[in-house]
């Protein structure tokens, strides 16, 4: 079975709408470069739509009807937002569950040093990366910085129009015989992956007095004169001290916006495809739910690069919790009606899926492989090699999926992430499917998945939001 390249069915109207989804997409992109921003522009897109806080309802003693749209939020990283259908909550509801974490370099708690009058931040990467990918390109710093009096700093430089960027240092080709020796996993290791963020001393203090301590103290400036400065204009310019690395996050990411890809602009290139593409679209859809018959849900969650796990996580009770809290203002919470809820659910594990790439195509099997231009995919299963820690869809679910999908008029393919022994990954579709929930995962084709820059198809974008609108709206058991 053969599927086809949708740029060629395109009339212009559809053309000008899946132009419009993008450029909105990319400007997500652009400024969504952390879990804490998606899920801060993601409300503010979803209160214009009419969405309410669940908190601010649950205070105010208010109930949920059909048609209310909600959102609660968790720490300010993960993020799930509904629209209460018609039918009743314990016939389960149909749910889109997207990741906003994508791989990055990590800042550490103490991490701020100097050697050899360069200064620098120590890192740990987050996520499965190829580090060698990492260095020698331009990086942003972006994050939050947590006093001890309650404040909270947010920091963003190097996207901006006179900011600063940084980066990790290569070894020249001139001399780099050995380095050129080694495995791919080990030409640049974790540890040296550290940021450069200086070289500039401190101007020398005059020492006061001619003691002993004085001597001391000025001895000490001067060994870690660029530290000093790097510390000085961080307190000149966001009041922060060296201690205050201890409660700060903060993520180095690829500096620069999301571009248009080819001279037909037919792709986007850019940071944070894996797996922002499809949050975003998941996002778009459920904005654009009006009166589903089932309870429509979408989960922005944090964590997957590295398991799901921690508070802000799927593995945590975030989403039970708040599943929760919606049926007791929807009056008909009972312990028994959360179960016959979540079990009798259907998701779209809304994730990405490896592209096919004509210049590595040993990695790849080319009949269940997904295209660039050839719709959003369906993976029955992920896992690696023996489909070991992947949910497998069942057949039926699928035939119902396919029904929906036509309906939607949604081109569509199906996939695997490349040949059974090459490797393999995972999503959130395991856990939802602990649930008992019916569970596939359903994304958009990346090419070079999890570096710096991925490139994905517009029209595949297009064809992901068609695909989370029919599934909201059509989708039932």
């Amino acid at each position: 079975m053969e599927t086809k390249n949708l740029w060629k069915s395109y009339t212009a109207s559809e053309l000008k709408k899946l132009e419009a989804l993008c450029e909105r997409y990319k400007e997500y992109l652009s400024t969504s470069k952390t879990e804490r921003l998606c899920v801060k522009n993601a409300i503010r897109e979803a209160e214009t739509a009419g969405f309410r806080d669940l908190e601010a309802l649950i205070k105010a003693g208010k109930k949920l009807v059909p048609g209310d749209r909600f959102y609660a939020q968790y720490m300010g990283k993960t993020l799930l937002l509904g629209v209460i259908g018609k039918e009743p909550l314990a016939n389960g509801t149909n749910i889109l569950g997207a990741h906003i974490d994508s791989p990055r370099l990590d800042v550490k708690q103490n991490p701020l040093y100097e050697t050899n009058e360069l200064a620098y931040l120590d890192t740990h990467y987050y996520g499965g990366i190829k580090k060698y990918q990492w260095v020698a390109i331009p990086l942003a710093i972006y994050g939050v910085i947590a006093k001890k009096d309650g404040s909270v700093l947010d920091v963003a430089i190097g996207d901006e129009e006179g900011d600063p960027v940084f980066c990790v240092s290569d070894l020249l080709p001139h001399l780099a015989r050995n380095q050129m020796s080694k495995t791919a996993d080990v030409v640049v290791e974790g540890e040296a992956l550290d940021l450069l963020i200086g070289s500039r001393p401190a101007a020398e203090k005059k020492a006061k007095g001619k003691d002993a301590k004085a001597d001391e103290e000025k001895a000490k400036a001067a060994k870690e004169a660029v530290k000093a400065n790097i510390l000085t204009l961080l307190k000149e310019k966001s009041s922060m001290e060296e201690e205050d690395f201890l409660s700060a996050e903060l993520e180095i990411v690829p500096a620069g916006k999301a571009r248009d890809l080819g001279f037909d602009r037919s792709m986007i290139l850019a940071y944070g495809h894996d797996d922002r593409v499809c949050a975003y679209t998941s996002l778009a859809a459920i904005l654009d739910c009006k009166a589903p018959a089932r309870t429509a849900l979408c989960i922005l969650s944090d964590k997957e690069e590295v398991g799901s796990i921690g508070a802000t996580g799927m593995e945590s009770r975030f989403f039970e919790n708040t599943i929760a809290e919606v049926m007791e203002l929807a009056g008909c919470y009972s312990e028994l009606n959360l179960r016959r809820a979540l079990a009798r659910s259907c998701v779209l594990s809304s994730d990405v899926s490896a592209g096919f790439d004509p210049l590595y195509p040993f990695a790849f099997e080319a009949k269940n492989s997904a295209y660039l231009g050839h719709g959003v995919c369906f993976n029955k299963f992920t896992g690696a090699r023996g489909k070991g820690g992947s949910n497998d869809a069942n057949a039926e679910y699928i035939g119902k999926l396919r029904g929906v999908m036509e309906a939607g008029k949604v081109g569509f393919q199906t996939a695997e992430l490349g040949k059974v022994d090459e490797g393999g990954g995972g999503t959130i579709a395991l856990i939802l499917a602990n649930y008992g929930m019916n569970v596939i995962d359903s994304g958009v084709a990346v090419l070079g998945m999890h570096a710096p820059w991925e490139a994905v198809s517009k029209a595949d974008v297009h064809e992901a939001y068609k695909a989370y609108v029919a599934f909201l709206e059509k989708m039932a058991m």
